[in-house]
């Protein structure tokens, strides 16, 4: 056992407002210069959709992530042969056209316009080229609430996964649906970006896991752009270098979260430390599909444990990271009570960004010419939700429905119990059928009830003190990752080199 620390995250779905504070938060502080303005590090996201850039999801297209070869896994986009013939042209690379084309308006004229008969216009022009653009096409949120149609939910990867009557069934007006997807960088325990550099300018800091790009490293091979599955890495056509989301580091060094997670209205938003078993990295990332999800959460360590203490101690995590663990809302969401899940666990990079599921509106019924609420289910029962158990399977477990259905029968089961609470008109005996269908007790119900609704700040964010001091990884012997090999080094031929110096 080799245990390590990582700041890991959880969205909660269900509230996410889809106002897009939080990516005019990080828009504002981190990618407001020139040459970024396509970069969205944290984008929210209308599902289904296509998502940005477009149809990210699908790696036939693009090739991020890993594929599972044997007992191991190797790049879908790069490695030892194909990496370096490949150097110079990579045929799976995102184009602009996949992105947007960044524009800004001709203002001078509007202000400069002589007295017309017509009202004056500012012609959009590139921000790239500086030449007009004759039609903007696209723009970061482009598909945002566009649900139903053609161009974009229709073509979400996810759902055409789905049978011909499933895609029907959903498009279908009376059961139209849509929740909002936020995306940040994940800060993989096994990212396919820092396994692809040839520069070896990405890393992943020791202390606590948050992966980063040495700027004075990057050469701009756009690998990192290409294997990450989940394309939150961006090539700056300015600089000539590739850039990510940061994860804030500066405001968590200093006891602050994230600059999105603190603009955040809907209170969606939880951070915290946990503990995991970076000897497991290898063998979790080659799994079959079915068990990604759940031997990811077997990874992560239980902080209260004296037998994981004294041991992460021994590891060099510092005692004031295993206490900050111990009071983690990560740990509580992902362990304790099995209510968020990763983003793509097939992707096998093991994301630590989780989401806690939406509970959609119920079916409605049709009753001669009128749509009624169908209430032989008080809040709906999970196989009636408007978008399929598959959908979300795909999204969210690898394709593994039991978990889906475990989250979503704790969720519902925590309604049944507060409503029989403060309102008291619903059978005592059909919540507690439905909280012991869930597996929780009326304790668990009352405890999740609080940090999803009225949480205190430091209770959402538990911001773990950081020690550089104890860093235990990649300063030194940097062919080995947190103290051990790459496991990926062997499969790619690229990541960290000897004598490349770490940090920005």
């Amino acid at each position: 056992m080799n245990i390590r620390a990582q700041v890991s995250m959880v969205f909660h779905l269900d509230k996410c407002l889809g106002c897009h504070t939080c990516s005019v938060a990080c828009k504002n502080l981190w990618t407001d210069r020139s040459g970024v303005e396509y970069q969205w590090w944290n984008n929210v996201e209308t599902k289904p959709g296509t998502g940005y850039p477009s149809s990210w999801e699908n790696q036939d297209e693009y090739k991020g992530g890993w594929e599972k070869v044997g007992n191991t896994v190797r790049l879908r986009a790069t490695g030892k042969l194909r990496g370096y013939t490949n150097i110079f042209f990579q045929p799976h690379l995102p184009t602009i056209d996949d992105y947007y084309e960044p524009w800004t308006y001709k203002y001078e004229d509007l202000f400069d316009s002589p007295p017309q008969d017509t009202q004056p216009t500012a012609r959009p022009i590139s921000l790239i080229t500086g030449e007009h653009i004759d039609t903007i096409e696209a723009g970061p949120n482009w598909d945002d609430d566009l649900s139903g149609t053609k161009f974009y939910a229709r073509k979400d990867p996810g759902i055409l996964k789905l049978s011909p009557d499933e895609q029907k069934a959903i498009f279908e007006f009376q059961r139209i649906a849509f929740f909002y997807l936020p995306r940040i960088c994940n800060h993989c325990l096994n990212p396919a970006c820092v396994a692809s550099c040839p520069s070896g300018a990405l890393y992943k800091r020791g202390e606590d896991g948050i992966v980063l790009i040495n700027q004075d490293v990057c050469r701009g091979w756009r690998f990192c752009v290409s294997a990450c599955p989940f394309k939150k890495s961006y090539y700056n056509w300015k600089t000539g270098k590739s850039e990510k989301c940061i994860l804030c580091y500066p405001r968590i060094e200093t006891g602050q979260p994230q600059a999105c997670f603190h603009s955040c209205v809907g209170r969606i938003r939880y951070m915290g430390g946990v503990l995991y078993d970076a000897d497991k990295i290898e063998a979790t990332a080659a799994s079959e599909e079915k068990d990604l999800v759940n031997n990811q959460k077997a990874m992560i360590l239980d902080p209260k444990d004296p037998a994981i203490i004294k041991q992460a101690q021994k590891d060099g995590v510092h005692m004031s990271f295993i206490e900050s663990a111990q009071k983690s809302p990560v740990f509580k969401f992902v362990k304790d009570w099995e209510i968020a899940l990763p983003l793509h666990a097939e992707f096998r990079t093991v994301p630590q960004l989780y989401y806690v599921l939406p509970l959609l509106p119920v079916l409605a019924v049709k009753k001669g010419n009128t749509f009624e609420v169908d209430n032989t289910e008080f809040f709906g029962a999970i196989d009636k939700n408007r978008l399929p158990l598959k959908y979300f399977a795909s999204l969210f477990s690898a394709g593994n429905e039991e978990l889906i259905v475990k989250a979503f029968k704790r969720m519902l089961a925590v309604r049944y119990y507060k409503r029989q609470q403060e309102v008291g008109d619903l059978d005592k005996s059909k919540m507690l059928d439905a909280m012991s269908q869930a597996g929780i007790s009326e304790k668990v119900a009352e405890d999740i009830f609080k940090m999803i609704s009225i949480p205190t700040y430091n209770e959402r964010f538990v911001v773990p003190p950081l020690h550089r001091e104890y860093q235990t990884a990649i300063d030194g012997d940097i062919d080995t990752y947190m103290g051990q090999p790459y496991a990926y080094k062997a499969a790619t031929g690229f990541g960290p080199r000897k004598g490349v110096k770490r940090g920005l």
